[in-house]
């Protein structure tokens, strides 16, 4: 634990981003289940606008899922979701929940930008088709406009000569890399992050570590479900330790993995460093 507190430090935010008070995202009690199987039960979380929330915890102790219902991939049964303080319309109860209102899910999508463990590109288009496609599909941006922006941030990722290329062509951290740069191309006002780096070799994580990591110096908004301690340590400004469907403990990064209260959190802190 010491090695990994030793590189924890508190992030700077602009006081024009931290005196905000209607955080980009926030959750309020929320309740999951599939089935009989309960995967939240209760969860209140919010992200701050320029602030990034890390998820952690065992397999199976809800983070995916959280994160999912954050997007509206999933339904959840109670509680409230809420965007820029705008709550997400529901109608029916319990397991038939669902939004109320598509053209609201359709907005509210549009603002918030997922990058997926697996990358999740499209093999039939090149690297710089993949980045420009939503935008100008979804949103109706014109052309030539979205591929300036998506040239940009290639390079920005560090792959502006792989634009024509095919995702097949690059390498694991290469691809995840290119979905981030694709995520971004929808200028959100939120990233969404699911275990971004897990798929990839230690060598190939250091290269979307990096990317995150400049992300976050940038004050974007972010909350990341992610394995990666050292990562979470570096660039969050909140940490949440999910167990069996609750948080367990949350707080900034330096008490969290440095002065943990939770046995089950040391219990974890323990095994995961141990690795």
């Amino acid at each position: 634990m010491k090695a990994l507190q030793s590189g924890t430090k508190s992030r700077q935010i602009p006081l024009s981003m931290s005196d905000t008070n209607v955080p980009v995202i926030e959750i309020r009690d929320l309740y999951k289940a599939y089935g009989q199987l309960e995967v939240l039960k209760g969860v209140s979380l919010s992200a701050p606008r320029g602030h990034v929330v890390s998820l952690i915890g065992s397999s199976g102790s809800g983070k995916s899922t959280l994160l999912r219902c954050c997007n509206l991939l999933e339904n959840s049964q109670k509680g409230e979701i809420l965007f820029s303080g705008e709550p997400v319309a529901w109608k029916g109860d319990g397991l038939a929940r669902t939004p109320g209102d598509r053209a609201q899910v359709t907005r509210i999508r549009t603002q918030l930008s997922m990058v997926f463990q697996q990358f999740n590109l499209w093999s039939h288009m090149t690297i710089l088709q993949n980045v420009m496609e939503c935008p100008v599909t979804v949103l109706g941006q014109p052309k030539d406009e979205v591929e300036a922006r998506a040239r940009k941030l290639l390079d920005k990722v560090g792959i502006g000569d792989k634009a024509e290329a095919w995702p097949a062509m690059l390498s694991g951290g290469q691809q995840q890399r290119a979905a981030i740069a694709r995520a971004l191309c929808m200028e959100p006002k939120a990233l969404l992050f699911d275990e971004p780096t897990s798929a990839l070799d230690p060598e190939l994580q250091q290269e979307v570590v990096r990317v995150i990591k400049d992300l976050a110096a940038e004050h974007r908004t972010m909350i990341i479900v992610t394995h990666d301690m050292r990562l979470a340590a570096d660039v969050s400004d909140h940490v949440v330790f999910l167990h069996q469907g609750r948080i367990e403990e949350e707080g900034p990064p330096d008490q969290v993995f440095g002065a943990p209260k939770s046995e089950r959190l040391r219990q974890f802190l323990s095994a995961t460093m141990a690795v």
